[in-house]
């Protein structure tokens, strides 16, 4: 490469090389071998240039990018030295790759193809077989993913990672369109799936309805005609069930419970709350509960203007309680169906009980087991669905609640036998899918109990199980992908927490598990995205101290990760025989903690290792989550090893998560000798062997 006023002598590679830009980058010549280029700027400019192969970019700027903080001169200078690197890189034969002039660094386009290119080529040309393959195999990898230098050039890559993105969308929407008027709906529907799991967004897809195939839709809380509050349940359990029931619709996407509920009594107008949802209608109303007799209100609402598009009344009474629901939703996809112009299946209502006694006292342990936090909620949610069950043994949904609560009980409330728990749990789910075998979240609360078992594999079958019988339901999904996340198979598990956003966008849990999955995957910005997306929606703010600190903002980690003991100021409990922290303790406590993970001293990490060693030696439950959690973010190797090692539990199975990461302290965990050994004496390498070696970990030559 020479520099000069006219382009200079290229870059040389033989025929025409090939760039994968979705994920890692890989450069490869054109007999298919990768160019290996170990500098890592190197490497930079030349995925810069693949991304951007019709513009030419400027070498002062290139220069701010790749060497920020640097003098412009020495700036300067590292370029020069870099690009004469990358001519080393290629040789001296075959067609033009770079070009350079005195001002300028510019790709040859023609001399290189890269997946993207491809898969736009493919959109562009009507291919949409390729394209919805190539989408697949992509999945939700970023393009060039584990790119860091500094602020400015994430910055770049952030907008012209959108641009194509908005580019493949808009060419999504045409292709789509076009099968639609073809008549291909195999086609199209593969097509429509491909790019709703890779949406980087979480979103719903942005695309003309009938396009799309699916229409985005939200219900939100319903009104309660009751005064007191006390028939709240009630009207919840109706929604619940609308939106269960308008789930199974083909043609209809709904958001998930969690994120309608957040709307409960919210002052933003429809449209605000549909761009939030990113649906294009909502359903609202309010029922009305007089001794026997239920009526309900119903009105769909344009998502864009807030307009209502269709309202109706519906009555009936308890004993015709299912029928009832289904005549409402029947009436919700008429009314839709008729304002899109599209046909849609009639939506189902299965009869979940026979007593209305025990479905009352079912939607209240609902209720209860919703609300999660509260003194003696889970408690008398157990208490009210084994109140159901001992009336309706053959109520399959209330076995599936009450196995969800026990696995509750045992996560959220102090002093609950961990073994025991997952047992009551298994028990509960095993009795419902011998009654009905197709509830997915019945295989996915199955699979919690397997892993605690050591049997990995089991655990993974049983929740790969669940997606396929509820590929629909978020719970299901989020909870293949966490699986995925503890065993080190990241690219395939945030595939599934992504599209569990996608399902129900506004549920902070979801964030609180993909922010470490951002953070295994290298992408500091997303995880901090995620994790004040998590705390906006009123979750704990741990994660967001995490990822600050993984970017260097150390005082600003240290004040959001303490800020975490207003939610869970209570969850440590005190050492055998004392009494309840203080609360003057437990602000020391958490200052200690924030400190130990976030401000990146060594003295801080080191007091806290020390209060950390004195919890296990001090605390009844040696594997509790307040020890194992902070010992994988502090890289505690010896502690997470004598404890997870002893034990995985309900609590502290989530822990696994966060081991797959090159972020120092936390990556000391599975870079530990004793790791290789931990991970074969709990199961986790049998899982390896069928579905995948962790992308993080190097297989070594000596594996037993």
């Amino acid at each position: 490469m020479s520099e000069g006023g006219q382009q200079g002598a290229p870059v040389h590679g033989k025929g025409l090389a090939y760039a994968s830009l979705f994920g890692r980058f890989v450069f490869r010549a054109p007999d298919g071998a990768e160019i290996v280029i170990s500098n890592r700027r190197v490497r930079a400019l030349l995925a810069m240039l693949c991304l951007v192969p019709d513009e030419p970019l400027e070498r002062d700027y290139l220069s701010e990018l790749l060497w920020p903080g640097r003098f412009k001169s020495h700036a300067k200078a590292s370029l020069r030295q870099c690009l004469l690197e990358l001519s080393k890189s290629f040789g001296s034969e075959g067609q033009d790759i770079v070009q350079v002039t005195r001002s300028r660094v510019s790709l040859h386009a023609a001399a290189v193809s890269t997946d993207l290119g491809e898969l736009e080529k493919a959109l562009k040309g009507g291919d949409y077989e390729a394209a919805a393959r190539q989408l697949a195999i992509n999945g939700t990898a970023p393009l060039l993913e584990h790119m860091e230098f500094g602020d400015a050039f994430a910055d770049w890559l952030a907008r012209h990672r959108a641009k194509a993105e908005q580019r493949l969308e808009a060419a999504i929407v045409t292709g789509l369109a076009a099968l639609t008027r073809t008549g291909d709906q195999e086609l199209h529907d593969r097509l429509y799936m491909s790019w709703q799991q890779r949406n980087p967004s979480g979103q719903s897809i942005t695309v003309d309805d009938r396009a799309a195939g699916k229409t985005p839709i939200a219900v939100l809380p319903f009104r309660s005609a009751s005064l007191s509050g006390d028939q709240d349940y009630f009207t919840d359990g109706m929604v619940d069930e609308l939106i269960t029931a308008l789930s199974g619709v083909a043609g209809l996407q709904v958001a998930g419970r969690t994120s309608s509920f957040h709307f409960r009594d919210s002052t933003m107008t429809p449209a605000q709350i549909a761009a939030e949802l990113g649906v294009s209608h909502l359903v609202e109303g309010s029922v009305q509960r007089q001794g026997e007799k239920v009526r309900i209100h119903i009105h769909l609402l344009d998502g864009t203007s807030g307009f209502e598009l269709w309202g109706s009344r519906f009555g009936g009474v308890l004993d015709d309680i299912f029928e009832l629901q289904e005549a409402v939703a029947r009436g919700v996809t008429e009314a839709l169906a008729s304002a899109l112009g599209i046909a849609l299946r009639a939506p189902v209502v299965g009869n979940l009980s026979n007593s209305k006694e025990a479905y009352d006292l079912y939607l209240q342990g609902r209720a209860m087991n919703a609300r999660l936090f509260g003194d003696g909620v889970l408690t008398r949610a157990a208490e009210l669905l084994e109140q159901a069950l001992a009336i309706d043994p053959e109520f399959a949904e209330a076995w599936v609640l009450l196995g969800d609560v026990h696995q509750r009980m045992g996560i959220y409330l102090a002093g609950t036998d961990q073994t025991e728990a997952s047992a009551k749990m298994a028990d509960c789910v095993r009795k419902a899918l011998a009654i009905k075998p197709d509830l997915g979240q019945a295989y996915g609360l199955l699979a919690l109990h397997e892993f605690t078992r050591n049997n990995i594999v089991g655990a993974l079958d049983l929740a790969f199980k669940a997606y396929e019988v509820e590929p629909g339901n978020s719970a299901v999904a989020i909870r293949l992908g966490t699986m995925l996340l503890f065993c080190g198979l990241t690219t395939k598990g945030m595939r599934h927490l992504d599209e569990a956003i996608a399902q129900d966008p506004v549920d902070g849990r979801h964030y609180m598990c993909r922010c470490p999955g951002q953070l295994n995957r290298g992408d500091i910005a997303a995880a901090i995205a995620d994790g004040q997306r998590c705390v906006d929606l009123g979750f704990p703010s741990m994660w967001l101290g995490v990822a600050l600190a993984a970017a260097g903002e150390h005082e600003r980690a240290v004040e959001c990760y303490q800020q975490t003991r207003h939610m869970l100021a209570h969850s440590i409990p005190p050492p055998s025989g004392t009494g309840a922290m203080p609360p003057a303790m437990i602000d020391a406590y958490w200052l200690t903690a924030a400190k130990g993970v976030c401000s990146g001293k060594a003295e801080d990490r080191e007091t806290y290792c020390r209060t950390l060693d004195f919890l296990h030696l001090s605390m009844e439950d040696k594997q509790h989550l307040a020890i194992t959690l902070p010992a994988v973010l502090m890289g505690h190797a010896e502690l997470f090893f004598k404890t997870m090692g002893t034990q995985i539990t309900l609590q502290n199975l989530a822990c696994l998560m966060s081991i797959w990461t090159e972020i120092e302290p936390m990556c000391h965990i599975w870079q530990h000798e004793e790791f290789i050994p931990f991970a074969q004496r709990i199961g986790m390498a049998e899982a390896w062997d069928k579905y995948g070696w962790p992308d993080l970990l190097p297989m070594p030559s000596n594996r037993a």
